[in-house]
């Protein structure tokens, strides 16, 4: 009798153990680009409408028609590669669950056109160079300051005359 209490303990804590490994295991393939849409972490696809493609967040694969089969790479065809995936506008496809999502084709291209632009989209990540690079992006371009001659910074392009007046009241002379 002890041993079949002792028995059916085990095999309940066995199946215990089984089913908690089987409620954690998570298969999570791939995780949203840096260029991809804010707020969108359990979708899997997005339509490209400027480039008339498809991107699968879990294969980590863009999907485009050409020669007469869509085709599944790592990256756009050559024609796009000054295209700009941070700056183009993605359509999160929230409703679409299988595996073939240019099903709709047709019906994504006439509604979503190349160039459209629906709501403000933020995206996951920075684009990259932007920051404290020093180019064009930085922070000082952003905030309109320029570098004079020794590298000291300007606001808004004003002169060294400029920057007096605004600090002498406007008389021209230093306090």
């Amino acid at each position: 009798m002890k041993a079949l209490k002792f028995f059916m303990i085990k095999m309940l804590l066995f199946s215990a153990i089984a089913a908690q490994a089987q409620v954690s295991v998570n298969v999570n393939i791939g995780s949203p680009p840096l260029w991809g849409p804010a707020g969108y972490t359990e979708v899997q696809y997005y339509y490209l409408p400027d480039v008339e493609a498809y991107y699968d967040v879990h294969s980590s694969m863009f999907i485009y028609y050409a020669g007469g089969a869509w085709i599944h790479r790592a990256s756009l065809p050559s024609r796009y590669r000054s295209y700009d995936l941070y700056g183009g506008y993605k359509v999160v496809m929230t409703d679409y669950r299988g595996d073939a999502p240019y099903t709709y084709f047709k019906e994504y291209k006439t509604k979503y056109k190349k160039g459209y632009h629906g709501p403000a989209q933020k995206t996951i990540g920075e684009k990259p160079g932007k920051g404290n690079s020093g180019g064009k992006n930085s922070s000082e371009a952003k905030h309109g300051i320029k570098k004079d001659d020794q590298g000291q910074g300007k606001s808004g392009g004003q002169s060294n005359k400029d920057m007096k007046k605004r600090h002498d009241g406007g008389k021209g002379k230093r306090k």
